[in-house]
């Protein structure tokens, strides 16, 4: 069985300096660190799939819903989810498909497969 994972990155690296590079991380570095949360994680790719008020997520993850509202705020904090309210519920999704798309492809890479890239 393989696999084929289409992955479109911008290349940030050509054309800049050292010091670019390393204010680029500095700006990419909170945005990691959010999804370096386990549940975090899973919330942001849940939200990958389609759109989902609070409730569905205390549903599909199993946590509390103070806790899903408590790992939702940095989201939204660093642009990564929006919020739309509807009704009496709030329905969170995904900042935009770009950043949706690699997010998908990186969470493959732990899926086991027999032909994977990173034995």
């Amino acid at each position: 069985m393989s696999r084929t994972i289409e992955l479109t990155l911008t290349d940030v690296t050509t054309g800049h300096s050292d010091a670019s590079m390393i204010a680029h991380a500095k700006d990419l570095a909170p945005q990691f660190k959010a999804l370096s949360d386990e549940n975090r994680l899973a919330i942001v790719l849940l939200l990958s799939e389609h759109s989902r008020t609070v409730r569905e997520l205390t549903e599909a993850t199993g946590l509390a819903q103070t806790l899903v509202s408590h790992h939702l705020a940095p989201l939204r904090e660093l642009g990564l989810v929006n919020v739309t309210p509807k009704g009496r519920s709030n329905v969170y999704s995904l900042c935009c498909d770009a950043f949706s798309a690699p997010l998908r492809a990186l969470a493959g890479l732990s899926t086991p497969a027999e032909d994977t890239c990173c034995d």
